[in-house]
């Protein structure tokens, strides 16, 4: 029992840190959302993905705390990802939409209700956004239509904003 003390204390470390980090950035993407006026959902959404990159940073911190090395760890992570891409297909595509709407929550200049043409060589879409998902980015064309494009490949397109102050217009519209 006293050899487990340093591990036992190291572990207990590790959890204050991790419910407090938890707090902060629960905190942040709150806050961000509140500034950016984003849907409850959405913010709920982002929430919930930095979570789990979170809990598994904990893990593996916890892990190491309790002897299991770090080669074998590596060993048996590398395969279990190998079989989730090999059952998922396109896994890599995956993480990269997650991440793209990471980015897109945090740092891009389109917001949500605003008018935009997404600028592409054989096709341009013109749209007014209306969500942006864990994978997609949902647009609505004047016809109508929406169009659902994956948030990797809205993060690789020149985005022409065609009108400002949107927002405001379109939840008046929602609320009529």
């Amino acid at each position: 029992m006293i050899e487990h003390k340093i591990q036992i204390v190291e572990t207990i470390v590790t959890l204050c840190l991790y419910f407090t980090l938890k707090y902060f950035t629960s905190k942040i993407i709150r806050s961000a959302g509140r500034k950016f006026a984003y849907p409850q959902a959405r913010v709920k959404m982002v929430n919930k993905m930095v979570n789990v990159i979170l809990f598994t940073i904990l893990t593996s911190i916890t892990l190491s705390i309790w002897g299991v090395n770090q080669d074998e760890l590596v060993y048996f992570t590398t395969s279990l990802l190998t079989i989730m891409g090999i059952a998922l297909f396109a896994q890599w595509s995956i993480i990269s939409n997650i991440t793209s709407t990471l980015i897109i929550y945090f740092n891009h200049p389109v917001r949500i209700g605003d008018a935009i043409t997404v600028m592409d060589k054989d096709y341009q879409i013109e749209g007014r956004v209306l969500d942006v998902g864990i994978f997609f980015l949902t647009l609505r064309t004047e016809d109508e239509e929406e169009i659902i494009m994956p948030s990797n490949i809205f993060m690789q397109k020149m985005i022409k904003k065609t009108s400002k102050g949107v927002q405001k217009q379109l939840s008046s519209e929602n609320s009529n």
